[in-house]
């Protein structure tokens, strides 16, 4: 297969090189807006060529949509202009607006809509990586909509990459992931923050920090330009769960405040039960 990867970032460029592993891709187009990233891929050889989008297009069999979100709700309708026979896929973590942007679209049926549960917070092709998806969940929203020859292509290649696909439509996706990836986000970006406002002896930061304050703070490293798109895509999701949170940051702030020490271990009792959950996973 002929594979085209617009945005050779972590996602994009992981993708390119385990299916160049696994022998599915034989030949791979690299195309990013960045000169640097689409160089950068060239030489650690996440790519065969770098070439523009419409090439990429005309050459491919399955164009992959790896480009932060805001940038591939604009990107797909032209794609879907240009494919006769192509599988399109994008990778991004909203997905209403994308749906939104092809719904009608003469090749609406060549598109499928994925979102791979997997990432880091460090970014660019340097951050790729063969040591990705494996055992990960992946899922295909509106999968009625698409081509079922395009929809089977895209579930062979997710199951290729070591991934289990679950389906789902694209606003309930959006409201799952804003509970379960973007807060958590937002968390990490406002501890950072707090503690650089706070602490102002970096040495103290740096000497001090454990193992938990990393692993809380770990996603505070991603990329802005990444992640403001997503935020903003799905404002109103990240809204109601940030809603949530900070109500239930105030319960613990009025349990410290007014020395209510059973509630607070009532508080700490009752998420305990999170571990509940995810070792169901």
């Amino acid at each position: 297969m002929k594979i085209a990867v617009v945005g050779l970032g972590l996602i994009g460029g992981s993708m390119a090189l385990v299916l160049r592993q696994k022998g599915f891709a034989s030949r791979i187009f690299g195309v990013d807006s960045q000169e640097t990233h689409a160089q950068k891929a060239l030489e650690l050889g996440i790519v065969d060529e770098i070439t523009d989008l419409d090439n990429a297009i005309a050459n491919s069999d399955i164009v992959i949509l790896s480009a932060p979100v805001s940038v591939c709700s604009a990107l797909l309708p032209r794609v879907l202009d240009q494919v006769t026979r192509q599988v399109v896929f994008d990778t991004g973590s909203t997905k209403t607006s994308l749906l939104e942007a092809v719904k009608g679209h003469v090749n609406r049926g060549r598109y499928i809509a994925t979102h791979p549960m997997w990432g880091t917070e460090f970014s660019g092709p340097e951050a790729a990586t063969t040591d990705a998806f494996e055992g990960r969940a992946n899922v295909i929203c509106n999968a009625s909509e698409s081509d079922k020859d395009a929809l089977e292509t895209v579930e062979q290649l997710y199951t290729l990459l070591g991934m289990y696909n679950v389906y789902m439509e694209g606003k309930d996706h959006d409201v799952h992931v804003a509970y379960v990836s973007h807060i958590s986000h937002i968390t990490s970006f406002a501890l950072a923050n707090t503690v650089l406002e706070k602490e102002k002896e970096e040495n103290a930061i740096f000497e001090l920090a454990s193992a938990g304050f990393e692993s809380t703070v770990r996603l505070a490293k991603s990329s802005p330009a990444m992640w403001m798109p997503i935020f903003k895509q799905n404002k109103e999701n990240v809204l109601d769960v940030l809603n949530e949170h900070i109500s239930q940051l105030r319960k613990f702030k009025s349990c410290i405040e007014k020395e209510n020490w059973a509630y607070l271990s009532e508080l700490m009792e009752n998420a305990n039960k999170i571990k509940d959950v995810l070792d169901r996973k």
